[in-house]
């Protein structure tokens, strides 16, 4: 299994430790895993269309505006 390190602002690891009996680590590897599952739905969805490459970049701002809101708001 491969290791990434993430780099947060101090005032979220301070939260977070407010929280010790989460595990950061699977959270953070579920919202990556499930950020890959709706980038890689976007990609199905847009080949199988007729959208010009334009229009699958907007879309996929929109999807990642709204799994950014779902995972950080």
């Amino acid at each position: 299994m491969g290791n990434i390190t993430l780099s947060i602002p101090d005032d979220v690891f301070a939260q977070m430790k407010q929280f010790s009996e989460v595990k950061w680590s699977e959270v953070a590897r579920k919202a990556i895993i499930e950020k890959i599952e709706t980038l890689q739905l976007a990609d199905k969805l847009a080949k199988k269309s007729k959208l010009t490459k334009e229009d699958v970049e907007q879309f996929s701002r929109k999807i990642k505006s709204t799994a950014n809101k779902r995972f950080m708001g």
